[in-house]
């Protein structure tokens, strides 16, 4: 019987044993009857050697965690708005190919974590399954490191890798749910169930239709005063949105009372949180689709419901009241051919129109509600 950790094997007599491949490396032990804790000491004593004889046999080859730590270096310099969730990546990544030469990084020694993500079997982390989409972000890291090792980074005029190579990404198709717009009614309900700052993103995020990416990376440098308009637009640099274009964020009348809610309460993001005993330090958020936000959604029985889910909920509710395909695209930010990336002023006020024909007196009441505390 299988235990909590992936490769520990629990028998009917109660002993335990392990068989496991870890970096190309077969390890089979039986323990007898020992507990679990000792079992997975057991296991990362001997993960711990064959990580010692990997490094000694590489030499002064270079690894692959020289190429992520190189990479997150380049994001810092850049400034790029998602590094902590590349970070995290890495993060997940390291105990499978970190110390590993670059040219043995391949789709072969990623068929491990790949398999203990979509089974909820990481090491000792307590992370459950996830969805290929979610593997493929991480993957995407392995292949920028590798096609920058090839084509960008050098040593005394060499590259770091002679070739970088193709790294597979799953079938994500297989997996897709059908898009989940969410009534007034029950956006009424979760925002009940969710801590202060995830009420402000999401109510945000279904006014605005901007992506969970763009709401807890929006930063105050992007802000743009338009003064026929009477408030500010958001214009998101291009590579920080999705369709490598800058987008102009419109916010209607509820997207704009969070915002000037939110001013002065940190230097460079819109949403921050207060980590419990941190004595009002401000962090940035990284995902709205945190441990709360499932917990909350469970709690009113929309369990199906993903944060993403929030854009399309703007996007069916702008359907709903009439507003044009264009000017749809315009406020979602669809790649449109031939769509200037620049707006009149009149353009803009049609935008914000259409963008408040969302808006009912109840979300009106609401979002004093929850703005106001």
């Amino acid at each position: 019987m299988r235990t909590r950790t992936k490769g520990i094997q629990l028998a009917a007599d109660g002993s335990r044993s392990i068989d496991k491949e870890y970096k190309g490396k077969r390890i089979y032990q039986r323990l007898g009857a020992v507990s679990q804790d000792d079992a997975e000491a057991w296991l990362r004593d001997r993960q711990a050697d064959i990580d010692t004889d990997v490094c000694l046999r590489q030499g002064n080859k270079r690894l692959w965690a020289d190429a992520a730590a190189k990479y997150l270096m380049e994001c810092k310099q850049r400034e790029v708005a998602s590094i902590e969730m590349i970070s995290r990546h890495i993060t997940d990544l390291l105990p499978y190919i970190g110390n590993l030469p670059l040219d043995e990084v391949c789709n072969d020694t990623l068929e491990s974590f790949k398999l203990d993500r979509a089974e909820g079997d990481g090491e000792e982390d307590g992370k459950g399954p996830v969805k290929n989409s979610t593997i493929n972000r991480t993957l995407e890291v392995v292949r920028t490191t590798l096609i920058r090792a090839a084509r960008v980074w050098r040593e005394d005029k060499k590259p770091w890798l002679m070739t970088a190579p193709l790294i597979e990404m799953l079938d994500e198709n297989a997996q897709k749910r059908k898009p989940y717009p969410i009534t007034r009614a029950e956006q009424a309900k979760l925002l009940l169930r969710l801590p202060a700052h995830l009420q402000e993103t999401v109510e945000f995020s279904v006014n605005t239709g901007a992506r969970d990416e763009n709401v807890c990376g929006l930063q105050w440098k992007w802000e743009v005063e338009v003064p026929e308009l009477k408030r500010s637009v958001f214009v998101i640099p291009a590579e920080c949105f999705k369709t490598n274009r800058p987008h102009v964020l419109m916010l209607n009348d509820t997207a704009w009372a969070i915002i000037e809610r939110r001013r002065g309460l940190h230097p460079q993001y819109v949403f921050t949180y207060t980590r419990p005993g941190e004595d009002k330090k401000p962090n940035r958020l990284v995902t709205q689709n945190n441990s709360a936000f499932q917990k909350a959604r469970a709690d009113v029985g929309l369990s199906q419901v993903r944060v993403h889910d929030l854009r399309h909920t703007f996007g069916q509710r702008l359907r709903d009241a009439g507003v044009t395909s264009e000017d749809r695209s315009l406020l979602l930010g669809h790649a449109i051919e031939g769509m200037s990336q620049h707006y009149a002023v009149s353009t803009l006020e049609r935008m914000l129109e259409a963008a408040n024909s969302v808006i009912t007196g109840q979300d009106r009441t609401m979002v004093l509600r929850v703005v106001n505390g």
